[in-house]
């Protein structure tokens, strides 16, 4: 009798572990995907995972789903490690009804976010769904709903990582936006709101799934994804090394590394790195890579606002984000869709404990009716707010270039920033230096002998008295002007001093940031 409720047991997980069946699984291969439990299999550690209500199915009994009961119901749930720390995972099973959501399906997800909770571990989705299981009505929305909650619930309590894998539509599409990370892979996953089909039917409009919600529109345009993987494993390998920066949880120090970089090393090559033409472009990824550990940066959101890098490495071993404006696109300027690339970065760094390091080349905001007349004001203020907000460690160097509004916004004193170095090329001030002669003296220009010589002596003046770093640093506003060879130095020795760094803030249910 016990061998043959064993048996019984073993030939349900057997179906289970089937996925849509031997059909389905070759048809979906076909695309050039994994199934989702391949997926889970190479995201996590070998043999760590155990899966969660292998045996649930949907309880609908309409349009004949009576007659289509598969064990699982479309989405794999369950716990394992990455690098020997625990994560829960939901994968959706497109070869089960298209990974489409019904009512048991989301209560499967609902649990194991709920449990991720609990135990303090991140969470990591791959969605590869059809959307609501429209055989099961309004349930499958209450279930979308539920989900929905707890993402919300737990976002800055655990992380949380998206992998788009497949098609992700209508209120399913809710569920990466509400993660911390997104990534899709090329070709093979989309995420929109309304389909193609839908477009056409009300709008006239004809468009193909990869223009309207693939990875690179989602990638370059709306900021939507902040990875793009060539396919799957390159999806998953990407996964477990975002993993490495990260803590569990909000009440945990992210995870020291032992990198074998020399926190006191040197690099020369900085003392020549800023051209002598103020208006000269460098690539300040290069700063990036010579101040950070070996220089690895994971760069999230590499394809969108490239105007403002952001992304994770280690100094000292020890993770920090990294804010940094890019001379080489629009020369650094802000605009709306790199100051909400960033501060939505400054809080994920903030809510997990993450110190930020900003690296400032920023002449202002972009000029433009345009920008104005849309959300550029609002969108600038959303920056603002976040390091202002933020408690975590900030450590912020100034390289070239704080002009005006965006000198206070780039983590400047004013906002609580920690520490504020600067190299001697910096220049801080109102407006450039040119534009402030051209209202300072605007009488004597007129007047002078030779307009363009005298232009050239006052701008010189002006640079050096109002401009120039030591103004900001004999008020305090920075902590010291340092040789940019020293740089890594420098910053590894503040993050060090704030290591233990608490701080206050008025009791409130919460802000409203300007969203």
């Amino acid at each position: 009798m016990g061998e043959d409720k064993v048996k019984e047991l073993r030939d349900m997980k057997k179906r289970s572990r089937a996925g849509g069946g031997a059909e389905r699984v070759e048809a979906h291969r076909m695309q050039g995907k994994m199934t989702a439990r391949e997926r889970v299999d190479a995201l996590l550690d070998p043999g760590s995972f155990t899966e969660f209500d292998t045996f649930v199915s949907h309880q609908a009994y309409h349009f004949g789903m009576e007659k289509q009961k598969l064990p699982g119901d479309g989405v794999v749930t369950g716990k394992g490690t990455i690098e020997g720390r625990q994560v829960f995972v939901y994968a959706q099973d497109f070869t089960v009804f298209a990974g489409s959501v019904g009512r048991m399906h989301a209560k499967k997800i609902c649990k194991v976010i709920d449990l991720a909770v609990k135990t303090g571990c991140p969470v990591i989705a791959l969605f590869d769904s059809g959307g609501a299981r429209l055989q099961e009505g309004v349930e499958s929305l209450a279930g979308y709903g539920e989900v929905m909650l707890r993402h919300s619930l737990a976002s800055g309590v655990i992380p949380q990582i998206a992998m788009v894998m497949g098609p992700c539509a209508g209120s399913g599409a809710y569920a990466p936006m509400l993660c911390d990370f997104v990534y899709m892979v090329k070709d093979k996953s989309f995420m929109f709101m309304v389909g193609p089909d839908v477009i056409k039917a009300v709008q006239n409009e004809t468009v193909n799934f990869e223009d309207l919600g693939g990875a690179s529109v989602h990638a370059s345009h709306s900021g939507s994804a902040h990875f793009v993987a060539q396919d799957d494993m390159e999806c998953v390998k990407h996964v477990r090394k975002l993993m490495s920066y990260l803590p569990s949880n909000n009440m945990e120090q992210p995870p020291e590394k032992n990198t074998g970089d020399d926190p006191e090393r040197r690099d020369d090559s900085l003392d020549t790195i800023i051209p002598e033409d103020p208006a000269k472009p460098y690539d300040m990824k290069d700063v990036i890579r010579k101040i950070v550990d070996k220089g690895e940066f994971l760069e999230v959101q590499e394809l969108f606002a490239k105007n403002i890098i952001i992304g994770f490495a280690h100094m000292d071993g020890g993770p920090v984000g990294i804010v940094a404006n890019q001379p080489m696109v629009l020369a650094g300027t802000l605009d709306a869709a790199s100051s909400m690339k960033a501060a939505r970065f400054v809080r994920f760094c903030d809510a997990f404990n993450i110190p930020i390091v900003t690296l400032v080349d920023v002449p202002g905001y972009m000029p433009s009716v345009e920008q104005e007349n849309s959300s550029l004001l609002r969108d600038a203020t959303k920056l603002l707010y976040a390091y202002a907000e933020a408690s975590t460690p900030k450590v912020t160097l100034v390289t070239r270039k704080a002009i005006g509004g965006a000198y206070c916004v780039m983590a400047s004193k004013h906002l609580r920033c920690d520490v504020n170095l600067a190299w001697p090329t910096a220049e801080i001030a109102i407006v450039g230096p040119e534009g402030a002669i051209n209202v300072v003296f605007k009488q004597e220009l007129i007047m002078a002998d030779d307009p363009q010589e005298k232009r050239d002596t006052l701008i010189s003046e002006y640079r050096k008295l109002y401009a120039s770093a030591f103004f900001s640093a004999e008020r305090g506003y920075l902590d010291d002007i340092i040789e940019p060879s020293n740089s890594r130095m420098r910053l590894i020795e503040a993050l060090n001093m704030l290591d233990r760094k608490r701080e206050a803030r008025p009791a409130k249910k919460h802000g409203n940031m300007p969203l």
